[in-house]
């Protein structure tokens, strides 16, 4: 029981945060001012492929979670592989958009790697 918690907690946070990622894309594109077309249309696909992946990942640990394949050994493999994913999400943006002054950028590594810590404990629980 406590384990489907932290994992329904720690996939509720990836998904929250990839869906987080999703909505503002026009503004963040149009952050950077006056680029060119091609510039625009890669930003954007970056910044929503960003967010599907969080969601993607989140989704994946909650159903296998609510599907009862969480203490399965290929339940594992699945999980372990999805906290292995945010962690290093999370590096790459610490080394990239972390640096930057955009708030909600900086904090991006420590909410992933908060979702994908309560996900590796509620697969050791």
């Amino acid at each position: 029981m406590l384990s489907s918690i932290f994992l329904i907690l720690g996939s509720m946070i990836t998904i929250g945060w990839g869906i987080a990622h999703i909505i503002p894309t026009n503004r963040v594109v149009a952050g950077f001012g006056d680029i060119s077309r091609e510039n625009r249309l890669i930003i954007t696909m970056e910044w929503i492929g960003e967010g599907l992946t969080l969601c993607f990942i989140g989704l994946l640990v909650l159903i296998i979670t609510l599907m009862g394949f969480s203490g399965d050994q290929a339940g594992l493999i699945v999980i372990w592989l999805a906290a292995s994913m945010l962690i290093v999400m999370a590096i790459l943006t610490i080394f990239t958009g972390a640096r930057t002054s955009i708030t909600p950028i900086k904090i991006c590594p420590f909410v992933i790697i908060l979702a994908a810590v309560l996900i590796f404990i509620g697969s050791v629980v």
